[in-house]
């Protein structure tokens, strides 16, 4: 087989390489990247991230050997001619069932075979598969045939790595286009195994390609869905900048990315009509709807997310996970969407070891290549602990900012049912004296029903208050990442606008003198609601309050309640997302529930009036999980 021609029976095609490249990246360029994510500040992706991709991109597949020399510092230009070396690159339109062409690159291992391969569906951005291609380099120099591709109808006009069609949402149109991108494998590259590797978009079909196609042996899937019904609308609540912010990212209008079925999807959810039709939409494009597949293909599958995941919160995807009966890995970490990965996807970290990629590594190489590694001993979760790493100031004291020193530690447990060990439950209170905050009592403390029952607490709704989730999709949970967890104060909180209850200082639980409480699952809220509208909406928050009153967000849930008769009180339980959190001694616990976050859609009508109360027959309790 000829060397400039990886395919000899022509099935690549001339790369026409990515405008603005042929300037190169300097050393001073690449340094200021290190440590970096994918996301800009507004939550978009990072144009010096998204360059650093098109850059490695055109130094691969320049037909000049000097190029990787000529446009990328030695570092990197070293990685790039190894892997040149090892498997060479090749640019493929891959045409789908349909004949929509679908961009793509493999790197063919030039060793003597079989090698398995590691099928990389790119994320939901107009980058397509560049960005992530760092990761396609690390997966190459590991021994696997590499086949990265942008699905269809993600991309800008002019780049090479836009495909053609429109954006079917991890519809059937991209289960099928999974199917051609295995058959084009199949007879091009002769894998010994395949598996699948996405994050973020590409996550969730890997997982939807796998159970409806056998020939996938094993998937990793990382800030992922289960249900992206639940993901998007849940609590009767549209997660409205979610949505708003992939539809931002797709690289174009809507009017030209979507089918007319899905713009009116789309365009009903943010308009706030049919939400039985979302869902239904959202379940055809759920992994957790065809789990009876998964788990009848046996399909090892590897998941990592975040506790404060901002598109595809963590609730959802445990549901998904209890429900698989294969080999099955869930890795939680601190921070939102692809935090804990990004640096490694993209290639910001060079000199550094990505241990959130580093584990997805050893799933595959343990389920594709059949190697003994550390996986075979591995418990089924690993949860690491919110804020437990050591920090310190960065070097230039005015930013303020802390840089981690000491990770956070990690906690494995057999199941998922083995993170909770049991449950501490609250009532909560009236007002106290002079209008302060409400109590939580926990059970035992409570020494007269009357304390936690009997009581109505009223706010003025659809106003804002400082109890926000997050100051930004992927902003905050990023400052969490690298050490810089969001501070509220929170006698900030307008009590004119939420009701706030708060524990008394913890003590430690007998033997252990280190922590307050422990909180481990899936906190549980109930309250019995009026409104003077026919609709209210709830926000619920829980937060870790230090001596200064400063605070640190543990978790948090919205619900919104419809039917509502004015007057006419109704009770309500939900559950809030997941945690994993050491409160430490001498801190207080507080709950605050206001009605407006800019996160989501709120069916609260400003300036109504919301009471929440704790009636005899069903009172008000929080129940925190403890591990």
């Amino acid at each position: 087989m000829p060397q400039d021609s990886p395919f000899a029976n022509g099935s690549s095609e001339e790369f026409p390489g990515f405008p603005g490249t042929t300037t190169g990246l300097t050393a001073a360029e690449a340094s200021r990247l290190t440590g970096r994510g994918l996301w800009a500040a507004d939550g978009t992706v990072d144009p010096d991230v998204a360059r650093l991709g098109r850059t490695l991109a055109t130094a691969l597949l320049n037909d000049s050997g000097d190029a990787p020399r000529t446009l990328l510092p030695a570092e990197l230009a070293a990685r790039v001619e190894e892997v040149r070396d090892l498997a060479p690159p090749a640019y493929h339109r891959i045409e789908a069932t349909d004949g929509i062409r679908l961009s793509a690159l493999s790197l063919r291992q030039s060793a003597p075979g079989p090698h398995p391969l590691v099928v990389v569906p790119a994320g939901w951005t107009p980058h397509g598969w560049p960005l992530f291609l760092w990761s396609c380099l690390d997966l190459a120099r590991r021994g696997y045939h590499v086949l990265a591709y942008t699905p269809r109808g993600l991309g800008a006009p002019g780049l090479p790595s836009t495909s053609e069609g429109l954006v079917d949402v991890a519809g059937p149109h991209d289960w099928a286009d999974g199917s051609a991108v295995i058959d084009f494998a199949v007879e091009h590259l002769s894998p010994s195994a395949i598996g699948f590797l996405g994050a973020s978009y590409g996550s969730g079909i890997s997982q939807l390609v796998a159970a409806h196609d056998d020939r996938v042996t094993a998937v990793v899937a990382l800030s992922t869905w289960g249900n992206l019904a639940t993901s998007l609308y849940d609590h009767g609540t549209r997660h409205l900048a979610a949505v708003k912010a992939l539809l931002a990212l797709t690289g174009g209008p809507v009017e030209t990315k979507f089918d007319e079925a899905n713009q009116e999807i789309l365009a009903d959810f943010l308009a706030d009509r049919n939400p039985d039709r979302f869902v239904e939409w959202g379940r055809l494009r759920a992994p957790e709807s065809y789990l009876h597949l998964t788990n009848e293909n046996e399909t090892p599958t590897f998941f990592s997310n975040t506790w404060h995941e901002g598109l595809f919160p963590v609730n959802q995807l445990l549901e998904t996970f209890d429900g698989l009966e294969v080999p099955k890995r869930l890795n939680l970490w601190i921070g939102d969407h692809t935090a804990p990965e990004g640096p490694g996807l993209v290639g910001t970290e060079p000199g550094r070891a990505n241990l959130p990629l580093a584990e997805a590594y050893a799933w595959l190489d343990h389920h594709l290549k059949g190697e003994r590694n550390s996986v075979e001993g591995w418990e089924q979760v690993c949860c690491q602990v919110m804020f437990t790493y050591a920090t310190e100031p960065v070097l230039d004291p005015g930013t303020g900012e802390h840089h981690v020193v000491e990770e956070a530690s990690r906690e494995s447990r057999a199941d998922w049912s083995r993170v909770t060990t049991g449950v501490e439950v609250f009532g909560l209170t009236d007002d106290g004296a002079d209008g302060a905050d409400g109590r939580l009592l926990p059970a035992g403390e409570t020494t007269a029903p009357s304390e936690v029952t009997g009581w109505r607490r009223a706010f003025l709704a659809g106003v804002g208050t400082e109890a926000t989730v997050m100051d930004g999709l992927m902003r905050t949970g990023r400052a969490e990442r690298t050490g810089n967890p969001k501070t509220y104060d929170t006698r900030k909180i307008d009590r004119r606008h939420a009701v706030v209850w708060t524990t008394a200082p913890l003590t430690s639980p007998a033997g252990d003198d280190t922590v307050g409480r422990r909180v481990r699952g899936v906190p549980r809220l109930r309250l019995t609601v009026r409104s003077t509208a026919a609709s209210a909406g709830l926000v619920a928050h829980l937060f870790d309050v230090a001596e200064d009153g400063t605070a640190r967000i543990i978790t948090h849930e919205p619900l919104n309640v419809y039917g509502l008769t004015p007057g006419q009180d109704r009770t309500v339980t939900w559950r809030l997302q997941a945690a994993a959190y050491d409160i430490a001694p001498g801190h207080r616990l507080m709950l605050v529930v206001d009605s407006k976050d800019p996160l989501y859609g709120d069916a609260s009508v400003t300036w109504t009036q919301t009471a929440l109360s704790s009636p005899q027959g069903a009172p008000a309790f929080l129940e925190l999980p403890l591990g």
